[in-house]
């Protein structure tokens, strides 16, 4: 495999740049001085920001052949890119060093004391921006590769000049797996990616793989409510430290209630015994067992308690976790990147304790692999909210439709006796939303691909 020598810059070439991972990469090797380059289908703000910093992209689907030129020393390329992509063959013909965005990461990481990777099935973009609030708190100096949008640095990278690197681990293709973390974190493991992962044991030996990665002198955080969680720790060299919302765990909490907006103050109770109080700026009760990874994890690096705290408290979320978009008409509107099962009820139990008379969830299922995998759960998770709309299947990288569409499931989500509306067009939901919703209501735009836009366009009328 090509080693980069990061004390050295080259010109690398990004397909897929303005990717959220991809695009902070970039970032990195801007600042330290690499030529940077790459594609993408679309301008976004995120390709905007690398141009206006030095780098530069070619736009346009499909990315073509001749954007691959002789100057460029290494391709980077995610694992959407497949080998009918034309920038992807041409380097191959060209012979260039290529490597795919997780290994990138990976030899990214060896370059660092102590890199920090934080995995789960889901959490992980709020558990490393919570991780990175207190970090930036301590001033620690971190360097941050972050999946989502963080307001406290305007963006989802940061390059910090201490030893210290803190960046998402996706299972997703087994990426994880090129990393090369000195501490780790597993919030969560759950069947998802059933398009590359055969079943949940398929899933969990991938997160016990990268629970071996870990050094003799690494430390591992895993969630203590993860069924027969030995079974990813056993034989472990490093250390390992347990959090979870039952007592069982090293980190657990008690006392817990909940203010207006449904943030959680509790007792967090400690490895050694000791008792702390926190409050969270983030709702629901899925982010106090986030907020107790990101607590055991600053504890292990030392970090005064006080920081820990303050930036837990000030830390208001990221962008597309149960964000507040808005109010249009007395309507409340909250934006969520929720597109699991799972992820789907903890929002929709964390906005039952927001103010609402009638909370709605406009929903768009996320590849038609998940959402026929997921049928009768995302049913019955839906079914917390009080009515439900629906929109078209967002297919992602997927062309094949296995006979399912959203029909299916607003038939199962009416069984569960809830009202579901299913419309083809965001201007047919945003219509129905302006003439059904009423002052005092909570609507929840969710799902992982474009769903947002339907808030903004409403605020926007």
């Amino acid at each position: 495999m090509y080693q980069v020598d990061f004390n050295h810059p080259i010109h690398v070439y990004f397909i897929g740049i303005g990717g959220i991972s991809m695009s902070g990469l970039a970032e990195i090797l801007l600042s330290e001085g690499f030529t940077v380059s790459g594609s993408d289908w679309n301008r976004s703000a995120l390709t905007e920001h690398l141009e206006k910093s030095g780098a530069h992209v070619n736009y346009g689907k499909p990315q073509k052949a001749e954007n691959i030129t002789d100057d460029i020393d290494l391709v980077v390329y995610t694992a959407a890119v497949h080998a009918d992509n034309q920038e992807f063959s041409r380097a191959k013909e060209l012979q260039l060093p290529m490597l795919s965005r997780a290994e990138f990461l990976g030899q990214l990481m060896k370059n660092y004391d102590t890199p920090i990777a934080v995995s789960g099935t889901h959490g992980k973009t709020t558990t490393t921006s919570m991780i990175s609030e207190i970090l930036l708190q301590a001033n620690t100096d971190p360097t941050l590769s972050i999946g989502g949008i963080l307001k406290s640095i305007h963006g989802n990278i940061r390059v910090g000049h201490s030893g210290l690197f803190v960046a998402e681990a996706c299972e997703y293709t087994n990426s994880f797996l090129s990393f090369f973390p000195k501490i780790g974190i597993i919030l969560n493991i759950e069947e998802d990616h059933l398009d590359f992962f055969k079943d949940l044991a398929d899933i969990r030996t991938s997160f016990r793989k990268f629970a071996q990665l870990l050094p003799a002198d690494g430390t591992l955080f895993i969630n203590g409510d993860i069924e027969n969680w030995q079974e990813i720790t056993e034989g472990l060299a490093c250390r390992v430290v347990t959090f979870g919302i039952t007592s069982a765990s090293d980190y657990y909490p008690s006392d817990i209630s909940y203010n207006k907006t449904a943030d959680a103050t509790f007792t967090v109770h400690s490895l050694n015994g000791q008792t702390r109080q926190l409050t969270l700026g983030v709702p629901g009760e899925h982010n106090i067992s986030n907020a107790l990874a990101a607590v055991a994890l600053s504890d292990l690096l030392g970090i005064d308690y006080r920081d820990t705290a303050e930036a837990l408290l000030n830390f208001h979320g990221t962008n597309r976790r149960f964000e507040y978009k808005g109010t249009i008409n007395g309507i409340t509107i909250v934006d969520d990147y929720a597109h699991h099962p799972t992820e789907i009820a903890a929002t929709l139990h964390a906005a039952l304790n927001y103010p609402h008379k009638t909370l709605w969830c406009i929903f768009q299922p996320h590849t038609y692999t998940r959402t026929k995998a997921f049928l009768p759960q995302f049913a019955k998770s839906l079914a917390l909210a009080d009515k439900v709309i629906l929109a078209d299947i967002y297919a992602a990288r997927e062309t094949d439709t296995l006979g399912i569409s959203s029909a299916d499931l607003q038939a199962l989500v009416q069984k569960e006796g809830k009202e579901c509306f299913y419309f083809h067009t965001f201007e047919e939901i945003e219509d129905f939303v302006l003439k059904n919703c009423i002052n005092g209501d909570l609507l929840i735009t969710m799902g992982a691909g474009d769903v947002v836009n339907i808030g903004e366009n409403l605020l926007s009328r």
